[in-house]
């Protein structure tokens, strides 16, 4: 540090003085008071750290519910339109989501990305783990930032003969990442920013960050 100062131009000081001046401000304490997470092979916090203790293989084989293995496996791996591997790490209980605990109706539910089913899953779970009433935050001006970038649920209905019929009311909310964060502010009546952040795999840490 000393160096780098003493390598400072006079205009480079002064500004440097102003800059600390004005720095008078202490930052106020960040306080993580409630986590919750899905992850292959952990369906929350406690099995998530045993995956990490333990060393724990979280890929399994592909399920028929998922897509047809055989269909789309090529072990050569040089076939177009075929992957050369028949397991993954996937998060369980996609299909679970309870739409009516959120105000949703179900066919709505069915149009929307597992990612925002989740978050809205997660985000309850990490106020419950912080024994943080929702209500207490009704108004309040709380942001939502999520790290999100993924958009490959919108594809699917593409394959279908019947596309067109496909498309309804709730597609483009369902899908749209700007709407993941901002169905966490809604529902719990949140006044802050709500923001979605994607800039690819460094989505999540940004999110952190601002």
């Amino acid at each position: 540090l000393a160096e780098r100062l003493a390598g400072l131009s006079p205009a480079q000081r002064k500004l440097l003085e102003q800059r600390m001046r004005g720095e008078g401000r202490v930052a106020e304490p960040v306080a993580i008071v409630g986590m919750a997470c899905r992850f292959p092979g952990a369906s929350g916090l406690d099995a998530y750290w045993r995956v990490i203790r333990d060393g724990i293989d979280a890929t399994s084989d592909i399920p028929s519910t998922r897509w047809d293995v055989e269909a789309f496996f090529d072990p050569t791996g040089e076939e177009a339109g075929k992957m050369s591997v028949r397991r993954a790490g996937l998060v369980d209980g996609v299909d679970q989501f309870d739409p009516q605990f959120f105000g949703i109706s179900p066919r709505e539910a069915s149009r929307m990305d597992p990612q925002q089913r989740l978050l809205l899953e997660v985000a309850w779970e990490a106020l419950e783990v912080a024994a943080w009433a929702p209500e207490r935050m009704c108004g309040t001006a709380t942001g939502v930032f999520v790290g999100i970038g993924g958009t490959d649920y919108s594809k699917i209905p593409a394959q279908f003969e019947d596309y067109y019929q496909q498309i309804d009311a709730h597609v483009a909310t369902g899908n749209a990442l700007s709407i993941a964060s901002n169905r966490v502010s809604s529902i719990l009546d949140l006044r802050g920013p709500s923001m979605s952040i994607d800039t690819a795999c460094s989505s999540g840490l940004l999110g952190v960050h601002l």
